[in-house]
């Protein structure tokens, strides 16, 4: 079945399926050219997310700093609360109301962390490079800007399922819904009334969209460029996912079921 669900993906397939037994990373399954680099597109928030959990764990910041309009703090900006637009000079909603889905408000805690400095370096000297993750650079803006191969991809999810780079506390923290009951849309699946989000990734909740049959608790983040980085961390498994082809109506009728599929491939090994 996951052979043929293979085959509805759109453009060159490369995905990693991935489970920790204990500490140790077993990949269950590895198809198409994982050393391409492709752009990550939104999943940069994710690599984002990972560099802001290092700031707390060295106390630079704390999750709860204002740092927006309207008292928005960094959990705000991160988990889509801010009540700031898609871009900048997209309309607003007060604070709190309604999880907006905004670019803007990630660049803007990006940017409200490294001042004049590069956030391109901040990301390679907090994630990239002490991971390990050589093929992987931000070139544009930080909400979207990132590219990498599949390889570096699964490192970076690794990394959210063990707690490489930061601590398991500060994982679990960033991966728990944040004002968990507000309503929101998830683009291209539509309104979710909760729409649960953590600081940077998506959680699923009760949704039923790109992730399946993955238990609530599960989280990550999907791209306009067709890639996907989705895990859990009670199951300890996950998967990650690029392609040549832009997201589309390809993905949001195939993903339910082929992310489902990777799911059971991984819980079967």
């Amino acid at each position: 079945m996951s052979n043929d669900l293979d085959e509805a993906w759109a453009g060159s397939l490369a995905y990693v399926v991935l489970r920790l037994d204990g500490g140790r990373v077993e990949r269950v399954r590895e198809v198409g050219d994982l050393d391409a680099v492709r752009p990550w597109a939104s999943i940069s928030k994710m690599a984002v997310a990972l560099a802001f959990g290092v700031e707390l764990d060295w106390n630079l910041h704390a999750y709860h700093e204002v740092v927006g309009p309207s008292g928005a703090n960094f959990a705000n900006l991160l988990s889509h609360s801010s009540g700031l637009g898609l871009e900048e000079g997209d309309p607003r909603v007060p604070i709190a109301t309604k999880r907006v889905y905004s670019n803007y408000g990630v660049d803007l805690a990006v940017s409200s962390i490294v001042g004049e400095n590069s956030p391109a370096q901040w990301l390679d000297y907090r994630v990239f490079s002490p991971l390990g993750m050589s093929t992987t650079a931000l070139l544009d803006r930080p909400a979207a800007g990132v590219s990498g191969s599949t390889n570096d991809l699964a490192t970076m999810a690794v990394a959210w399922l063990r707690g490489d780079g930061v601590t398991v506390e500060t994982r679990d923290l960033m991966i728990r819904p944040y004002l968990p009951d507000l309503a929101g849309i998830v683009p291209g699946f539509g309104r979710f009334t909760p729409c649960p989000w953590g600081m940077g990734p998506e959680v699923r909740g009760d949704k039923s969209h790109w992730m399946g049959d993955w238990p609530p608790s599960s989280f990550g983040h999907f791209g306009q460029s067709g890639s996907i980085l989705l895990a859990n961390a009670h199951e300890k498994i996950g998967v990650v996912a690029t392609t040549t082809e832009p997201f589309g109506r390809w993905a949001i009728e195939l993903w339910p079921a082929w992310t489902s599929a990777q799911r059971a491939i991984a819980l079967a090994s």
